[in-house]
């Protein structure tokens, strides 16, 4: 189509046209004389306006993902970074309260006993043939070899080498382990010795084992044993309590009895600790141990119904002729 005059005045006149009609019709709201003249527009170019809309849609959209993917990629990656900063704080938290639980017990426990401890934590575990753990306190806290170390449970073990911030502590449970023991309830002494290794692959049940001095001095299965305390109160401490009676071997020689124990100290799973630093002015015997749990309840006997009932037969009364007083005549 050439540019000339003619053309011009025509597009001019239908553009004049055009914004006649949009004013008109905008001024006029729902009563506009162009509001029949709309709807055929609609009518007409609905469709059109439709069919490309859905072929524009999903480019445009397209476009937007892709200009946009940076920011998102960087927005999910900076809430992914905040919740694993949430999730350990709350962690944090938790092992905290756990911590002071345990120390709040251990303390408990130590003031039971009398014992005074210098509170500490367990930071890594022997990697040799002994079973032996690390706890964060050295000499500089006051901590010397041959101190007993306890939990909020019971024994530990006892420390055997000390640096200037850590301590190395032999647990119970250690072959070389041998501890003066006695029986609760009872005068009987004897000797708890650590299993090792061996004695923790079964299950970890009864890593320790009891000799009685005196085999024939009386012992059951559920009886607890304590420290009975060493020379000078090292390295053992009395009164610490040990674990409870699992098993009892039959003797064949005689001369001791043995026992297999089931330490109240989960080794496997040590945390807060504490080391004594000084003994109890008096023996605590069985002071530190646990109340005993209440026996189980017997279980109520069964009424057990009678084989054969009898019914009930309502017994007869025999008539018997009445005796009514005579009227004389």
């Amino acid at each position: 189509m050439k540019d000339t005059r003619r053309t011009r005045v025509v597009l001019g006149a239908l553009l004049v046209v055009a914004l006649a009609m949009i004013t008109i019709d905008y001024r006029g709201g729902q009563d506009s004389p162009l509001h029949g003249l709309r709807g055929l527009g609609a009518t007409v170019f609905g469709p059109v306006e439709r069919a490309s809309a859905s072929v524009v849609r999903p480019v445009g959209n397209t476009f937007d993902a892709i200009t946009d993917a940076p920011g998102e990629r960087r927005r999910a990656d900076r809430l992914a970074r905040q919740n694993q900063r949430l999730r350990e704080q709350l962690r944090s938290s938790r092992l905290d309260q756990d911590r002071s639980e345990q120390l709040r017990r251990l303390l408990g426990t130590a003031g039971m006993g009398g014992y005074r401890i210098h509170a500490a934590q367990v930071i890594s575990a022997g990697q040799g043939f002994e079973d032996t753990v690390t706890i964060d306190v050295g000499s500089r806290s006051g901590i010397k070899p041959d101190m007993t170390v306890m939990s909020a449970e019971g024994l530990v073990g006892r420390i055997t080498r000390v640096g200037p911030a850590t301590s190395t502590v032999l647990l119970a449970t250690d072959q070389t382990s041998s501890i003066g023991s006695r029986l609760e309830d009872s005068k009987e002494i004897g000797i708890t010795q650590g299993r090792g290794r061996r004695g923790l692959g079964r299950g970890g049940a009864t890593p320790l084992r009891f000799q009685l001095l005196d085999a024939a001095a009386p012992i059951r299965v559920g009886q607890r044993i304590v420290t009975l305390g060493s020379q000078g109160q090292k390295p053992y401490v009395p009164g610490v309590p040990i674990g409870v009676v699992e098993r009892i071997e039959k003797s064949t020689s005689g001369l001791t009895r043995t026992a297999y124990v089931r330490p109240f100290v989960r080794f496997t799973s040590l945390d807060v600790v504490a080391v004594v630093v000084a003994p109890p002015k008096t023996d605590p015997r069985d002071a530190v141990l646990p109340p005993k749990p209440p026996p189980p309840p017997s279980p109520t006997p069964t009424a057990t119904p009678s084989a054969s009932k009898s019914p009930k037969t309502k017994p007869r009364h025999s008539k018997s002729p009445s005796t009514n007083p005579t009227r004389g005549d």
